[in-house]
């Protein structure tokens, strides 16, 4: 007849109340094997009672327990009960699921940064409002923080740093250019500016420009006269020449170009002002003035030999 060695065993998943010390025992309803340990001596009762193997054992740890050496896992890891504290990956993890990372500070330690999402979400809290955001943007680590970052005390984007623009980019206000590299928009039609360089081209067609700015005030030549303190009407100018002026005409009057060379007669008339009014005399009324000494005051003296 075989001999047959059996041990304790249990259709339930509790372990044994008590055991020998060495004595062994498997409980069927959580496939378990115990063992009982303990300075008890042979055939003393052990002072513990230790679950030692089963697949049961490994599912239904209830313990603290620590486990070294490289371990090898098939099939799934369910963690959704369990808290993992900090570990470090030292190959790639993939994360096939969602992602949520409680904490108070994220740090990624990588050349590259790939984001599949076209839209970045930042300040996203239970209520946001314009004081949760004040503040965010982005910030570049250099000698000196780099910034771009919305401030709510201005309800705008701001920048610590120069932008500038590529080659032949422009900027936009509600889908119209406002301003590239050498032009201002066409929609730009009001400005604060206080300077401007060389003015080389363009129509003024803006308010008159005042004497003190080196204009005459007006836009007529009467009102530009009376600006700037001329009392001659535009009759008494073309006096000058006894007819309409031309610019010919008044060349003659400084001894341009136009004029022409004659030899003068007694008949021929000059412009003076007598009393205020323009008006033309003849030279033979000059030479008889002139020749009236008591009235002229003109005097040829010869003088003395």
């Amino acid at each position: 007849m075989t001999n047959t060695i059996r041990i304790k065993r249990s259709t339930g998943s509790s372990a044994p109340t008590s055991l020998e010390n060495a004595e062994v025992a498997y409980s069927e309803g959580n496939n378990t094997l115990w063992y009982g340990t303990g300075t008890g001596g042979s055939g003393g009762s052990a002072t513990s009672i230790e679950a030692i193997g089963g697949d049961g054992y490994f599912s239904t740890l209830t313990t603290n327990q620590t486990l070294s050496g490289n371990k090898t896992f098939t099939g799934t890891l369910d963690f959704s009960g369990a808290t993992v504290q900090a570990f470090t990956c030292a190959q790639n993890l993939i994360v096939s699921g969602n992602l949520t990372v409680n904490g108070t500070t994220t740090t990624i330690s990588s050349s590259t940064v790939n984001v599949e999402d076209k839209n970045l979400e930042l300040g996203k809290v239970s209520t946001p409002t314009d004081t949760t955001a004040d503040g965010g943007g982005l910030t570049l680590k250099g000698t000196t923080d780099k910034t771009f970052n919305w401030l709510n005390a201005t309800d705008a984007w701001t920048s610590s740093d120069h932008i500038d623009l590529a080659s032949g980019k422009q900027y936009y206000i509600a889908g119209t250019s406002v301003l590239n590299a050498t032009t201002l928009g066409s929609g730009v039609t009001a400005s604060s500016l206080t300077g401007v360089g060389t003015v080389s081209s363009g129509t003024w067609a803006a308010t008159d420009v005042a004497i003190a700015h080196g204009g005459t005030g007006a836009s007529t030549a009467a009102a530009a006269l009376t600006n700037l303190g001329l009392t001659a009407t535009a009759a008494e100018i073309n006096a000058l020449d006894g007819i309409t002026s031309t610019v010919g005409e008044l060349n003659i009057v400084d001894g341009g170009t136009s004029a022409t060379s004659t030899t003068l007669a007694t008949a021929d008339r000059m412009v003076m002002n007598d009393n205020g009014t323009m008006v033309q005399v003849a030279l033979s009324d000059l030479v008889t003035f002139l020749e009236n000494g008591s009235v002229s005051g003109f005097d040829l003296d010869g003088g003395t030999y």
